[in-house]
């Protein structure tokens, strides 16, 4: 295995408690917290935002959706009191607005470009007209906000 690895504990759909070994070089954020370039608070913050956009279901589809939910049935009831997944969605879906509102208009671009496109540093700042190690800073005062926003100490 190639890269750098740390072990998350990460709450799962049924409320489980994992265990995951997760690369810390997969994402713009990961990379730049495996360098020290953002600290932990800011890290947990770029997570918490990703997971809610990832939650939320507003990244492209680039495949079919094989999910039985997907598909209406006659026969099949969902068990009373079950989670409906269309809730937990709108749920992340307004964690993330108020997030990004939490950020600010002007901080809100580089930090959705980073966390939730996975666009590298130097490609936003060059798309936004920044000059270069702008974004960094930038990014780190969004993540401070997003962090107060997720309370995150």
């Amino acid at each position: 295995m190639e890269g750098r690895y740390a072990e998350r504990t990460v709450e799962g759909p049924d409320g489980k408690a994992y265990r995951l070994l997760v690369n810390l070089s997969e994402s713009p954020a990961s990379w730049l917290y495996s360098r020290k370039m953002l600290s932990r608070r800011q890290y947990d913050a770029a997570d918490a935002i990703r997971g809610d956009w990832e939650r939320a279901a507003l990244g492209a589809r680039v495949t079919m959706n094989w999910d039985s939910a997907a598909a209406p049935s006659r026969s099949r009831r969902a068990a009373p009191g079950a989670p409906d997944p269309g809730l937990d969605e709108v749920a992340a879906r307004l964690r993330l607005d108020g997030a990004l509102a939490a950020a600010g208009p002007g901080l809100c671009d580089i930090l959705w470009r980073v966390v939730c496109a996975c666009e590298s540093l130097p490609a936003c700042e060059r798309s936004l007209g920044w000059p270069s190690r702008a974004g960094k800073l930038v990014l780190g005062f969004a993540l401070d906000r997003v962090a107060d926003f997720y309370r995150i100490g």
